[in-house]
């Protein structure tokens, strides 16, 4: 079976988020919208891991310090969740951060607090 592309798996998850959204609707916890698409993207067969720790490296040292991944699937694309009445600067750039940190190319950076899902939905890319 050949393997998923970045943007085969982007799309599967676009679906999920979208099912999850109109099952769930806006206004919820973070951590609910985060189960409920690990699960809905476990049952398309996807690999998922929630809250993967990213460590941070500088000067050749890991800090103490690191982040974590609300959900990376299998093992190319991150999402990171948000539930918030207004997506900031900084939370893009988070994602890409973490794309950077992670040298992964895909992320989705997801607000679930909107009335209108597709506008709540923005990819991310790191060179791909």
């Amino acid at each position: 079976m050949k393997e998923k592309t970045e943007n085969e798996i982007s799309y599967i998850i676009r679906g999920a988020i979208f099912k999850v959204y109109n099952e769930l609707g806006p206004g919820l916890l973070e951590s609910v919208y985060e189960s409920a698409l690990m699960h809905e993207l476990k049952k398309q067969g996807l690999s998922v891991k929630r809250q993967v720790p990213l460590p941070v490296y500088y000067d050749g040292i890991e800090l103490e310090i690191g982040f974590r991944l609300d959900l990376l699937v299998n093992n190319k694309v991150i999402i990171e969740i948000k539930s918030v009445e207004t997506l900031l600067n900084v939370h893009h750039k988070q994602i890409l951060t973490y794309l950077k940190i992670s040298e992964l190319k895909l992320g989705l950076l997801v607000n679930f607090n909107v009335d209108d899902i597709t506008k709540g939905i923005f990819r991310k890319v790191n060179g791909l």
